[in-house]
């Protein structure tokens, strides 16, 4: 039995799947923590990364590995190989006005033009303005700029500081694949190419080394011990390979964060910023929306009532749909699209009759899908069209959060059985590039909720999440 792995580093944390390359079956699998926190010093991904493959029973019987990562991060590296400071997550909004700045000096229009998005302060390149004004010492020792899943795949191939590695620091060697290079800011999906005028105006100097992008079959190396290494993706990207998706296909993610893309045959250009046209993995396109509020939503509701998940469910189906005209615009951590930085959650509608744990509880869950609900019509805007929704994600399995998607969203609603798909992706892009062929895994649905439309829950949710919206602009 020929082995492949794939790798999804994420924000919380790193998995290993073991698959085999016929079936997709997943023969054994393995998992690390990572820190907490907007900004984490990679070595600790390398750590994870080495527990979790360790845990996984290792690659000793492993033909080929890829590596699927958290999109946009900034990882700095000196001309030896040192990283400078920690890595800059995607959910680090300290970048808010250096992606104001950008887009004021180089207008909206021309941003999408060039690179089929508007930055926000998730990516890459409003993280190096922001190093440029405020470290720029810093700045002034970037030799190159990699992403997450870069540079572990830089180190998978046995590259990294002297007396780290067994191949040294050899900054050429960085690799990386249309998909997560589309969220960096300065590099256009459609002409597969990078934007150095874009770089020079983030950081100061186009002058640093930037990975290779590699096609998605085409392998980045190996590892010392021999394991072909595929050129690896990001998460979303990656989650569309696991999941297979096609046309007609729009992937609803629950989880740390909450995204909305699809596959497309074009590239997507919208210059509201709403929509990003990001690359996916495999040679196509991935329009694409992502909320910084999606589980950790329910968690902080959770927290408040003194439930656990399960718990939080319950009393969500508890209550009837509309939460009794209690509102939740769930900004906790301000917000990516609409992108408001600076934005705090409301709850609004509360009278003596409707200020229950059930409304509380469910309030949770229709504000959470609604603001993927807003994502989903944003799509739809620049052209998608879906033929069903698929929604993954831990949260995904909650009979609350099924039940409430069924009547949020006006479309069919399909739930994928459980399963680490950016790993998966990321394991059938290792095959992909053993092989030279692209697999065809098999992926089975867990459940498929009636659909139950109620329009009326997201009119309301619109109308006060448009309200927060004038007054976070305001403040």
């Amino acid at each position: 039995m020929t082995l492949v792995a794939g790798v999804d580093s994420s924000t919380q944390s790193c998995k290993v799947v073991i698959c085999d390359l016929e079936s997709g079956r997943v023969v054994r699998s393995g998992r690390a923590p990572h820190p907490e926190g907007t900004e984490v010093d990679p070595d600790a991904w390398w750590r994870a990364l080495q527990r979790a493959i360790a845990e996984a029973g290792g690659l000793a019987d492993v033909a080929a590995v890829a590596v699927a990562g958290q999109q946009h991060g900034l990882v700095a590296l000196d001309a030896h190989g040192e990283v400078i400071r920690p890595a800059l997550l995607w959910n680090d909004t300290r970048s808010a006005a250096a992606a104001q700045a950008l887009t004021q000096e180089v207008g909206a229009e021309e941003l999408v033009r060039r690179t089929g998005s508007v930055p926000v302060a998730s990516f890459t390149l409003t993280k190096l303005r922001w190093l440029r004004d405020h470290e720029p010492e810093n700045a002034r020792r970037v030799a190159a700029v990699a992403l997450p899943h870069d540079w572990l795949t830089w180190r998978l191939l046995g590259y990294g500081p002297r007396g780290e590695a067994t191949r040294g620091p050899e900054l050429g060697a960085l690799v990386t694949d249309r998909s997560d290079a589309s969220g960096t800011g300065y590099f256009d999906a459609a002409t597969d190419r990078y934007d150095l005028d874009l770089l020079e105006r983030a950081l100061g100097t186009g002058a640093v080394t930037l990975p290779r992008v590699l096609a998605p079959e085409a392998p980045a190396g190996r590892t010392p011990d021999g394991v072909v290494v595929g050129p690896g993706c990001g998460d979303n990207a990656g989650a569309a390979l696991g999941l297979a998706a096609g046309a007609g296909d729009v992937v609803i993610s629950v989880g740390t964060s909450g995204t909305v893309f699809a596959v497309s045959d074009r590239a997507v250009a919208d210059p509201t910023g709403a929509v990003a046209g990001f690359a996916d993995a495999s040679g196509r396109f991935l329009p694409l929306i992502a909320t910084l509020n999606a589980a950790r939503v329910l968690v902080a509701a959770a927290r408040l009532l003194g439930v656990d998940l399960a718990g939080l469910a319950e009393l969500a189906l508890a209550a009837e749909p509309g939460s009794g005209g209690l509102v939740l615009v769930p900004y906790f951590e301000g917000e990516r699209t609409p992108n408001l930085p600076t934005a705090t959650a409301t709850l609004s509608g509360l009278t003596l009759a409707s200020t229950t744990r059930e409304n509380l509880a469910r309030a949770a869950h229709e504000g959470m899908l609604c603001g993927l609900g807003a994502g989903l019509d944003a799509l739809r805007a620049v052209g998608v069209r879906e033929r069903r929704l698929l929604l993954i994600g831990g949260a995904a399995q909650s009979r609350a959060v099924q039940a409430v998607a069924a009547q949020v969203f006006d479309a069919p609603v399909m739930v994928p059985t459980p399963g680490e798909y950016v790993a998966a992706g990321a394991a059938a892009q290792a095959a992909w590039a053993l092989t030279g062929e692209r697999t065809g895994w098999p992926v089975a649905l867990a459940a498929e909720p009636t659909p139950d439309p109620r329009p009326e829950i997201r009119a309301r949710y619109a109308g006060h999440a448009a309200a927060v919206a004038a007054n976070s602009l305001l403040s």
